[in-house]
């Protein structure tokens, strides 16, 4: 019996990612000769700070509450309920200026099912998708299956020679305009900050990127999966409204801000027809988000928008990052002096190691202990870099330390002696 062309063709070309969490299971460390209590891991792209209690009481409350938890064991409606949505528009509104309407906004089972149900909804297989180089590594895959035949180009955004994000606006801005005009992508689409370098877009280049899709009918989608984790003032565009600029799409998650990478819900802001197309495609794959979240999230985001409480938890775990940020930097600096990006957000630095990274990672892992994640499948741009996540260390900055140490102490000796 065979599975499809598709499915068979992916399990050939797995996400680099994944191959190297597998490099860093259990077993396989063990198989290495490894202690895995003693390996250091900059692999892991989430987040490690506590949820907010008040969220946690309210799982409790529902589930002691016979009649609330009956109720959560029923579906909502395909884009969530419409008094969540209408929170999340005030939410968008009040944090980041977005101006919508409660139909403005669907709710799904996390940022990944809505990212792949938007591209169902948005590109046919004659499209053509605008990425950045280097760009988060799980687009190219759902984009295989979400939109197969949909062909991809790359506008390169980091200057490998100099190590610098969009070193020149203008210039950039020009390639940018020629590769629109040749390849007239339907979509552009980028990361706020972006996964992997934790840089943002700088406003010259966004406006250009939004004026040329409006001119062309093309839609611009914005990635804010990071959006409450920036270091730096937050950029404009992320307070585009979809009630201004019809094809401006904001993707959001529950995962970074709250912890809730466990516990999976995400919405979109859109315009009324990408809505209405969402709800129809969100009808064939979740057919409702997780009533649960939905009523957790409403009680939540009712009550800490009033009483403030909301903004000082994200100030507070946006120093927590900022402060492993830094402290990630300083080890680089001390102990590799290697040319890497200082973080604008999010969880993650990407560092030049002058070679290729898919082959010395492997060996890093063997000799010191240490994992980083080959840059190579975020974008060619990265083929000699690795990307370094301080996220789950932000209350152990002192494992950040040992871990830089260690590769610097065996690419001054080790790596002399092969």
């Amino acid at each position: 019996m065979e599975l499809s062309k598709l499915v068979k063709k992916q399990i050939a070309s797995p996400s680099p990612i994944r191959q190297i969490m597998k490099m860093a299971d259990r077993k396989n460390i063990i198989s290495m000769g490894l202690d895995p209590d003693d390996v250091i891991s900059f692999g892991g792209g989430w987040v490690n700070h506590g949820a907010p209690e008040e969220m946690r009481q309210l799982y409790s409350e529902i589930a002691l509450d016979p009649d609330a938890f009956h109720i959560t064991g029923g579906y909502s409606s395909t884009p969530g309920t419409m008094e969540l949505r209408g929170i999340l528009s005030d939410l968008e509104h009040k944090f980041f200026g977005v101006r919508s309407n409660d139909t403005n906004v669907i709710v799904g089972q996390s940022s990944t099912q809505l990212t792949h149900d938007l591209f169902v909804t948005l590109l046919d297989p004659t499209d053509t998708i605008m990425l950045m180089d280097p760009t988060y590594a799980n687009y190219p895959g759902q984009l295989e299956f979400a939109a197969p035949g949909v062909k991809r180009e790359y506008l390169q955004v980091l200057d490998t020679e100099s190590w610098s994000y969009v070193p020149d606006v203008g210039e950039t801005v020009d390639r940018f305009e020629e590769l629109f005009d040749r390849t007239k992508p339907k979509v552009v689409l980028f990361p706020a900050p972006d996964n992997p370098t934790s840089q943002n877009l700088p406003e010259g280049l966004v406006g250009a990127i939004v004026d040329r899709a409006e001119d062309a009918g093309s839609f611009v989608i914005v990635d804010c999966a990071y959006k409450t984790q920036f270091f730096t003032d937050l950029p404009s565009y992320l307070g585009l409204s979809p009630l201004d600029h019809e094809g401006v799409i904001h993707i959001n998650s529950n995962s970074k801000w709250g912890r809730g990478l466990g516990r999976r819900l995400g919405w979109i802001v859109a315009s009324d027809h990408v809505i209405d197309g969402m709800e129809r495609v969100q009808q064939c794959t979740i057919l409702c988000p997780d009533s649960l979240h939905q009523m957790v999230l409403t009680r939540f985001f009712s009550k800490v928008m009033a009483d403030g409480s909301l903004e000082r938890y994200l100030t507070e775990t946006t120093e927590l990052y900022r402060t492993a940020a830094d402290a990630t930097l300083k080890a680089i600096d001390e102990h590799l002096g290697m040319p890497r990006l200082v973080p604008q957000g999010g969880l993650y630095t990407c560092m030049d190691v002058a070679q290729d990274a898919d082959e010395l990672v492997p060996r890093l892992l063997k000799n010191s202990g240490v994992l980083f994640i080959p840059g190579g499948g975020f974008g060619a741009s990265l083929k000699n870099a690795v990307r370094i996540s301080y996220g789950p260390m932000c209350y152990d900055l002192e494992k950040i330390d040992a871990g830089m140490a260690r590769v610097g102490r065996y690419l001054e000796t080790g790596e002399k002696q092969v």
